[in-house]
């Protein structure tokens, strides 16, 4: 299970609360930090250092989403050095033409499937550490048909693919027999409001699932929280009624390592 985030504090969470890994979501970033829909309006360097705050603030792995690698085959070659050098455990690459759209959404288009196997072999031929997991997402199924899906992603992992990411399935049939006819690690995403159903894991497991992230559920849990309290802060001018609600300065400082008393912050590199 890889729980997303938007940002590394939720990060830290994620590894409090005993996760192996941590997704960083590409919508979470683009939602939470420049708040702009998914739409590809980051720019790789701004992936990059975003991305990097997190892997470099846990322990555990972090996988990122980036996007369509941010242009050609030259382009997802500097991308994946650069993910590298910020410490990120691996990426995913879509096969949707930019400007990118969510896996969710209707009109969005995928790119000639020479052109992504172009791409995830420059991806390949630029990683330097054997451990860095290169994830190929396909949207064919939304644009164009579940067989399609199937067929591009087979392709993608003769080109060198780590992993399939089949985004936007429909049912859990669809789930199965993807599994079983993609024989390689594969990711699902169990995004909430989308054309997917929400299974569970251990469902998801039993498939043949190796990944299943939760890419925006803690970002939305907060959004929520966070639009009660100001409605409510609004209305009643104090804040004095949802002290209990709140994360205390102590509970920051135990999830930030810090202790006001010692000399030097240990998480200063």
């Amino acid at each position: 299970m890889l729980p997303g985030v938007p940002n590394a504090a939720i990060a830290r969470q994620v590894e409090h609360a005993g996760f192996d890994g941590v997704y960083i979501s590409g919508a979470g970033m683009a939602n939470a930090t420049a708040g702009v829909p998914d739409i590809g309006l980051l720019s790789m360097t701004e992936v990059v250092r975003l991305a990097g705050y997190v892997a470099n603030a846990v322990t555990i792995p972090a996988i990122v989403d980036a996007d369509t690698g941010f242009g050609g085959a030259e382009n997802v070659a500097r991308t994946i050095c650069e993910l590298e050098k910020a410490g990120l455990a691996g990426c995913h690459i879509e096969d949707q033409e930019f400007p990118k759209r969510c896996g969710h959404l209707a009109g969005k288009s995928v790119i000639d499937v020479d052109e992504m196997t172009a791409r995830i072999k420059a991806a390949v031929a630029a990683r330097r550490d054997d451990d860095f997991i290169i994830i190929a997402r396909t949207d064919a199924r939304a644009v164009e048909n579940f067989d399609s899906a199937v067929e591009r992603s087979r392709r993608y992992l003769k080109a060198g693919a780590d992993a399939i990411f089949p985004e936007a399935l429909q049912n859990p049939d669809e789930f199965r027999a993807f599994a079983r006819d993609v024989k390689a690690p594969l990711l699902a995403n169990m995004t909430e409001f989308g054309k997917s159903p929400l299974l569970s894991f251990d469902e998801l497991a039993r498939f043949g699932y190796r990944m299943v992230i939760f890419p925006q559920s803690a970002f939305r849990v907060s959004m929520k929280a966070s639009e009660e309290f100001l409605c409510d802060l609004k209305k009643q001018g104090t804040q004095s009624g949802w002290i209990e609600k709140m994360q205390t300065r102590e509970q920051l400082y135990e999830l930030l390592d810090y202790d006001p008393a010692a000399e030097n912050w240990k998480g200063v590199c």
